[in-house]
C-alpha cells in the first residue's frame, strides 16, 4: 500500500472540524462497520478522537471480529472501538446506551442479487428494521441510514442528474431489482419509525464510489478497470460503453456522511455522490490513460446489467443545505485507489 491514508484523513478532519464537538462523548452503534464505507467512518473517527480527545466510543456489529482484525488490526485494536458479532437481521442488543446509530450494513453483491434475491431483499429490509428497533430501544438521538441511488430505478437518458424529488422507481415485477426495492422499503421503514417513534433519521442515497478499502474484484466497473490496468492488461468493456456513471472519492463521502449524521434535516434523503458524468467507455479510456498503458477495447455486446442507462445524482440539496461538495477529481480518485492497492507510477 503506497497511498498514505493520513493525507486523506487530514482532509476529512479539516472539513469536519465543526462536527466533532457535537459528537463529544457520543456512543455510536455502527452496522456494516467492517466494510468499505465502515472502514472510512472508523478511520476518520479514530483520527478525530485522537486529535480532540472526544471520549467518542463506537460499537461495531460484525459477522467476524477475527476476520476484521486480520484485515485492519489498527482499527480492530483501537480502545474506543468495541466489536460485537451477530447477523444484522437478528443481532442481540448490546449492553449500554447509544446516542447515535449508523446503519451501513448491506451486501451489495451482484451475485446474491441475481441468485438469491429473496435473501438480498430480506437482508436489506430486516436489517434496517432491526437497526431502527435498537435505536428506539436505546433512545438514540440521531440515526443515519445508508441507502442507495438504486431507489430511483432506471434513470431516463433525458434526466441527466436525478434529484431527490424524482418519482421514478425500479420495476417491482423484476426480481433483479431486489436490492433497489429493498432500499426503497427500508427508506419507508425509516419514515415510519420517524413518525411513529420520533426517531430523527437521515437517509444518504449513495451512488458509485472509489477509494482505499474498496474491492477491485467484485462487479463494479471502475474497480475492475483499475485492477486490469494495474496488471498491465488492456481494459475490456464487454458492453457498448454507453451507460453513464459518476464516482465520489471515499474521503469526500466520509465528510458528507458525518455532516449528514449531525446536521442533516431529519426525515430527508440526500443524494450522496459525484455529479461529474462519465460514460463507461470514457471511464475505461480514463483509467487506461491515468494508470495503465492506454489500451482499452469496447466489445459492444448487449448490456445486461441492472442499469444500462444513467446513474448520476443531482447533489444540489446537499450543497444548498449542508455546504457539501466534491473536492477530489476523478483522475486523482483513480490514482489514489490504485496506489492504495500497490500501483506505482512510472518514472
Amino acid at each position: 500500500m503506497n497511498w498514505n491514508l493520513e493525507r486523506d484523513l487530514e482532509d476529512v478532519f479539516a472539513q469536519t472540524t465543526a462536527i466533532w464537538p457535537q459528537l463529544r462523548g457520543a456512543r455510536i452503534f455502527l452496522t456494516g462497520g467492517t466494510g468499505f464505507i465502515g472502514c472510512w467512518l472508523l478511520e476518520s473517527a479514530r483520527y478525530a478522537n485522537d486529535k480532540l480527545d472526544l471520549d467518542l466510543h463506537i460499537t461495531i456489529l460484525t459477522r467476524s471480529a477475527s476476520a476484521f482484525a486480520a484485515k485492519a488490526p489498527h482499527l480492530a485494536g483501537y480502545p474506543a472501538f468495541t466489536f460485537v458479532e451477530g447477523d444484522v437481521a437478528n443481532f442481540a442488543s448490546p449492553e449500554g446506551s447509544f446516542t447515535h446509530v449508523i446503519h451501513a450494513a448491506t451486501d451489495a453483491s451482484a451475485d446474491l442479487n441475481e441468485n438469491d434475491p429473496r435473501k438480498m431483499f430480506d437482508t436489506v429490509v430486516s436489517g434496517t428494521r432491526r437497526a431502527l428497533d435498537l435505536a428506539v430501544e436505546k433512545a438514540a438521538s440521531r440515526v443515519l441510514f445508508l441507502s442507495s441511488g438504486a431507489v430511483y430505478g432506471l434513470q431516463p437518458w433525458d434526466v441527466t442528474h436525478v434529484r431527490e424529488d424524482w418519482t421514478g422507481a425500479p420495476d417491482c415485477t423484476n426480481p433483479r431489482n431486489a436490492y433497489a426495492e429493498g432500499k426503497r422499503a427500508a427508506e419507508m421503514l425509516c419514515a415510519i419509525y420517524g413518525k411513529q417513534f420520533g426517531l430523527e433519521i437521515v437517509n444518504a442515497r449513495i451512488f458509485a464510489l472509489l477509494g482505499p478499502y474498496i474491492s477491485l474484484g467484485i462487479h463494479f466497473a471502475a474497480g475492475n478497470f483499475i485492477r486490469d490496468a494495474m496488471d498491465g492488461r488492456p481494459i475490456v468493456v464487454k458492453g457498448n460503453g454507453m451507460p453513464c456513471r459518476s464516482y465520489l472519492y471515499a474521503s469526500d463521502l466520509t465528510v458528507w456522511l458525518w455532516h449528514m449524521l449531525v446536521r442533516g434535516d431529519a426525515g430527508k434523503s440526500y443524494n450522496t455522490g459525484s455529479d461529474e458524468t462519465i460514460s463507461i467507455r470514457d471511464l475505461a479510456e480514463r483509467v487506461a490513460t491515468v494508470i495503465g498503458n492506454g489500451e482499452f477495447t469496447i466489445l459492444g455486446a448487449e448490456d445486461k446489467g441492472w442499469n444500462h442507462g444513467r446513474y448520476v445524482p443531482d447533489t444540489g440539496l446537499a450543497k444548498a443545505e449542508l455546504g457539501l461538495e466534491r473536492t477530489v477529481s476523478l483522475d486523482e480518485a483513480i490514482r489514489r485507489t490504485a496506489s492504495w492497492n500497490g500501483w506505482k507510477p512510472a518514472r
